[in-house]
């Protein structure tokens, strides 16, 4: 593949909070957990500081601070980290914006292991599943910095309550900006294939790129498929893929447990029955260390992906 920039997709969520600010919209406010600077809100702060309110650590408190603002006509883009915005806030995210559907967005950094030296008490690998659990949240895990800052401005856009996850780790961008267009709930084929289906978000889109060109040169044709937003899934994207295919596997930086695996495979085994390996943290927390490290030793990896299509096709 040829030379790409490497962007961390949290430094894209600040640019583009800056952007949509510098367009006229003076209903965007932010709101930060005393993490600006790791956040990147810290762009949008120097630049609009009477539309930044910093509610301190107290995550569960700026939950109702920005549903109040959402009643009040202002879009707030609500900022932390990822295990403690969904973990840590969830009782108010459920009761104070998921219940009442308000226009809340939620912008979560430092998902997944690939937060690195943290170590296990920030790397957050369910919050896919608490927020996908909650009725009315859409899910949206971005790949790069192209789709980060189109996920931000689809979030603004969209009326009612959105989940955004956004990284530590910076990784390549492989998107043509000129040429992508985001909508929410509409994943993206990347390759043509009909071995085996790769479906993957985040991170490792990138990684399932890079083991579809590998599988290639051995004569195995991977089909590698996009899935930013988790909830909504794009059903129709996934099915097809499936029927055609015959064999399906996620790949995600996030447990196994109630992430994007988990709603593939409630899909299919609903309404297309399909042989399915989830890639992502096996029920396990954590560790510190370096980002690429962790993400290998944990099977996040182009290298692991490969190794599960071979099994999978018995090669």
């Amino acid at each position: 593949m040829a030379d790409v920039k490497n962007i961390a997709t949290r430094d894209s969520y600040g640019a583009a909070l800056k952007q949509l600010a510098a367009e006229g919209h003076d209903e965007l406010v932010v709101l930060d957990a005393d993490l600006a600077a790791a956040t990147k809100t810290g762009v949008f702060k120097k630049a609009y500081p009477d539309r930044h309110f910093d509610c301190g650590i107290a995550e569960g408190n700026m939950m109702g601070v920005a549903a109040g603002l959402s009643t009040m006509g202002y879009i707030p883009f609500v900022s932390s980290f990822a295990m403690f915005a969904a973990g840590r806030a969830f009782e108010q995210i459920r009761n104070s914006i998921a219940y009442p559907r308000l226009n809340v967005k939620i912008g979560a950094t430092h998902g997944g292991i690939s937060v690195g030296e943290d170590g296990a008490s920030h790397q957050c690998c369910e919050d896919f599943a608490l927020m996908r659990s909650l009725p009315g949240m859409t899910v949206i895990c971005p790949a790069d910095d192209v789709e980060a800052r189109a996920a931000v401005r689809a979030a603004f856009e969209h009326r009612g309550p959105v989940y955004l996850r956004f990284g530590r780790l910076a990784v390549p961008v492989f998107h043509d900006e000129a040429n992508y267009h985001f909508e929410i709930g509409k994943g993206e084929q990347l390759t043509e294939g009909s071995d085996i289906a790769i479906i993957a978000t985040g991170l490792m889109v990138n990684e399932a790129r890079i083991a579809a060109e590998n599988l290639a040169k051995e004569g195995i044709h991977a089909r590698v498929i996009n899935i930013h937003t988790i909830k909504p899934l794009d059903e129709e994207l996934v099915l097809k893929a499936a029927a055609e295919c015959g064999k399906v596997i996620t790949c995600e930086e996030h447990s196994v447990i109630g992430g994007l695996g988990e709603a593939v495979c409630a899909l299919l085994s609903e309404k297309q029955p399909t042989p399915v390996r989830r890639i992502g943290v096996q029920d396990k927390f954590g560790c510190s260390g370096p980002a690429w490290d962790l993400l290998r030793e944990y099977g996040l990896c182009a290298a692991n992906i490969e190794a599960n299509v071979r099994e999978m096709l018995g090669k």
